[in-house]
């Protein structure tokens, strides 16, 4: 169930994970990231989970299932230089966006251990992007 204020929800974990150096619990796979607004040019921070995959991080823009993508998504395409905040560690990344074959393949893996992405993908006609967010 999503809380019904959203953006009240997302300060408060975002202050949060600032003040304990992370997200509480330690293991949690939560990372904060910092995008440019696509149309204000504002940065805007979103925490969300993250999948490791090697050197880099992949997070997915499901939106838990809804039609549209979330605005965080627009924000990266329009402006792919991101910042990271991971464990206690804040580092500056570039988002990409794979396509075809590499994103489907990721898109597997990463359903195969969080099977709830799949569910998402089900319910709607859009395809649910994967972003690589690859350090700089």
């Amino acid at each position: 169930m999503l809380p019904t204020d959203m953006k009240a929800y997302n300060r408060k974990l975002i202050e949060e994970f600032r003040a304990n150096g992370g997200p509480e619990p330690k293991d949690r796979q939560l990372l904060l990231l910092t995008t440019t607004g696509a149309r204000t040019g504002e940065p805007r921070t979103t925490p969300m989970m993250y999948i490791p995959d090697g050197d880099r991080l992949l997070v997915i823009p499901s939106n838990s299932g809804a039609p549209h993508h979330p605005d965080w998504y627009h924000n990266l395409v329009a402006h792919p230089d991101v910042t990271v905040e991971v464990a206690d560690e804040t580092y500056q990344a570039r988002a990409v966006v794979p396509q075809g074959a590499e994103r489907d393949r990721l898109f597997a893996e990463v359903s195969e251990k969080f099977p709830f992405f799949a569910d998402h993908q089900a319910k709607i006609s859009r395809t649910i992007p994967v972003v690589i967010l690859e350090r700089l």
